[in-house]
């Protein structure tokens, strides 16, 4: 399965999904030929069950696709969509088509089927039909609700660094499309996790498309009658690059990996500081052995670098995963250290209890 799902995403985002087509999204047009083709693929269905009109299939082997949006900096909430339609199946809510995504920063209440409150850095919410977020977080019953972005009071339009929408929301007495109490098997938290999930795999692709485009640089520009990529220095810097794009895909992959099913909270949060580090280093050594080109607005390196560092912050930076790290650590006490770190013990995300009824 994994094998048909990356050809398939791998041909079609070469084809629709451009340079100048990422660069003119930047600008504020809407890729409608990209994604007409990735619903028509039926991927953004993929993470819901079969019952409820989705694929049913399982992370380990969507990681593919989320790698693939990255290595391409495909400007479409395929992953957001994917991710939305997954919790929607987890509360037992049809799947949604067209342009979905999600929020994990909600401040929702919900009463009698409307809901009042904000929602904060949605990605492309300016362009998306639907919404998935979780209303009252704080109370004894949180609730998956699904909006359409039409009835929002308000919008207030932002970019990230990378010139990609990241908008909030504003609902006042707005009617829900559906809701469902929260499993209570996921924490509220389940967005930023699934966040952190999507970004570690988008983060590990764009860093090998970036390891792809500075290698092909350092042996096609010569200096003092060689390339650049025979003098030890830049080998060095090659040699650091290779190892932290390596050490990201492992990273993420694994938490897909173990997260086929339900979010594995220690495996994510590993992943989100590996990979978030990975970029940092990554991005500084490809502008290094770049030179000055690589500052150009001309030349496409910054669609990459500029993503890198949007996303390693983005759903936790490295830091706030770091401490929640050594949360579930402490929490584990030594005698269940190897437990977590063998992935034997179920450790949850340090998040605010539910309150009891």
């Amino acid at each position: 399965m994994r094998e048909i799902f990356e050809s398939t995403i791998e041909r079609l985002l070469t084809d629709l999904a451009t340079p100048e087509t990422v660069l003119s999204c930047e600008g504020g047009d809407w890729p409608a030929e990209l994604w007409a083709a990735i619903e028509e693929s039926g991927f953004t269905l993929a993470a819901a069950p079969e019952s409820l009109g989705g694929a049913e299939i399982g992370w380990a082997d969507l990681y593919v696709l989320a790698r693939a949006l990255g290595r391409f900096a495909a400007p479409v909430p395929l992953g957001e969509a994917m991710l939305g339609n997954w919790l929607l199946g987890k509360a037992g809510i049809e799947a949604q088509t067209g342009i979905l995504s999600f929020a994990a920063e909600a401040n929702l209440s919900l009463r009698d089927g409307a809901v009042d409150g904000s929602l904060h850095d949605v990605p492309w919410g300016r362009h998306a039909a639907t919404l998935v977020t979780i209303a009252d977080r704080n109370s004894a019953t949180p609730t998956v609700v699904l909006l359409a972005t039409e009835t929002a009071a308000s919008q207030t339009l932002s970019l990230n660094v990378a010139g990609e929408p990241r908008d909030s929301l504003h609902f006042s007495g707005a009617k829900v499309l559906a809701c469902a109490p929260l499993p209570g098997s996921l924490s509220v938290e389940v967005l930023q996790l699934g966040g952190a999930l999507l970004r570690s795999a988008q983060i590990a692709g764009a860093l090998h498309a970036l390891l792809d485009m500075t290698s092909g640089y350092a042996s096609e520009r010569t200096q003092f009658g060689r390339p650049i990529g025979a003098f030890q220095a830049i080998q060095q810097q090659l040699a650091v690059f290779a190892e932290q794009a390596a050490a990201a895909s492992i990273a993420a992959e694994a938490a897909f990996a173990e997260s086929d099913t339900d979010f594995a909270s220690f495996t994510i949060a590993a992943a989100k500081v590996s990979t978030a580090e990975a970029a940092s280093a990554g991005a500084a050594i490809a502008h290094s052995v770049h030179g000055a080109i690589g500052f150009t607005q001309e030349y496409p390196l910054h669609l990459l670098s500029r993503r890198l560092w949007a996303w390693r912050s983005e759903y936790g930076s490295a830091s706030l995963w770091s401490q929640r790290i050594g949360q579930m650590v402490c929490d584990g006490g030594g005698e269940g250290y190897w437990a977590l770190l063998t992935g034997h013990a179920c450790q949850q995300l340090s998040a605010p209890e539910r309150k009891s009824a």
